[in-house]
């Protein structure tokens, strides 16, 4: 199912943002679905001025001009790795999103009965506090280090070490003593990311994963609202496609999209969908009124 079809292009922006209200208060569960457009509405930018902010001695020296491509940087030592990715870790994850993007949404769905997954590793969803127990990160944390190897499939927390790290670097370099190194094999730590088949799925990973199946499992014949915000087409097979199917088998089910330039559906299910081409934060904010 991957023929798409613009919904509801024939509505205004209000009356899809009133239909989608509407929606929210007949369903009986919610599955929120979370990609970087959500993250980008919030203020969580990766290129521009956020970007000359933060980095724009690395940006002189290696020529990149976002955030995202300096990561994949091979750069030559660990300590100047460390610096450039403290400082990533610092500002996308240990400080709050420059917008109440993820606040709002708590407040649109704290009384109903909610499930999120998400691809994002910026934690936004526990920081505006909403409830860990209904939460799955995906693709990792970026407040986590595994070990590179990997050795074993734990994680550890990481603030600590980050902060410190922010304190001491100078000339785009830590001090080689905040190095971090897995505490069981000696090799080096990395972030919890996953980019390749050496991701770490840890034991909270996995608890996450259990508890997001046996929601779907048990809501699956009622009213339920697939409410997806801001992803896109780099990993559509972890959140898209599937609320595409599980709103196809469940007649009583509603999907809507909510992503700037991409709200699209499958013709299949068109005639319960919603999507809406807005910023996230803007429509989140109208329907809480």
């Amino acid at each position: 199912m991957k023929s798409t079809a613009r919904c509801s292009n024939a509505r205004t922006a209000s009356d899809n943002i009133r239909r989608l209200r509407e929606t929210l208060d007949s369903a009986d569960a919610v599955v929120i679905g979370a990609g970087a457009g959500l993250s980008v509405s919030a203020g969580f930018i990766y290129t521009g001025e956020r970007f000359r902010r933060y980095f724009s001695d690395f940006a002189d020296k290696y020529g990149f001009r976002d955030m995202y491509s300096g990561g994949f940087y091979p750069f030559p030592e660990p300590e100047e790795f460390w610096a450039y990715w403290s400082r990533y870790i610092f500002i996308n994850r240990y400080t709050d999103a420059p917008k109440p993007v993820y606040d709002d949404l708590l407040a649109l769905v704290q009384d109903r009965d909610y499930f999120v997954i998400t691809t994002n590793v910026d934690h936004c969803f526990q920081k505006a506090g909403f409830d860990k127990k209904r939460l799955f990160y995906t693709q990792g944390d970026y407040g986590l280090f595994q070990c590179s190897g990997p050795c074993c499939q734990e994680t550890f927390d990481n603030e600590d070490t980050i902060r410190r790290m922010m304190e001491r670097q100078k000339n785009m370099r830590v001090p080689s003593a905040l190095v971090p190194v897995c505490p069981h094999c000696g090799s080096p730590l990395t972030m919890n990311l996953r980019a390749d088949d050496k991701f770490v799925e840890d034991e909270g990973w996995h608890r996450a994963a259990e508890r997001y199946e046996n929601f779907l499992r048990t809501r699956r014949r009622g009213r339920v609202l697939f409410l997806e915000l801001g992803v896109g087409y780099n990993t559509p097979g972890i959140i898209k496609y599937p609320f595409w199917r599980m709103t196809a088998a469940n007649h009583k089910a509603m999907y809507v999209c909510v992503n700037y330039g991409e709200a699209v559906c499958p013709e299949e299910i068109a005639g319960r969908s919603i999507a809406i081409n807005a910023d996230i934060g803007e429509v989140i904010s109208a329907s809480l009124f």
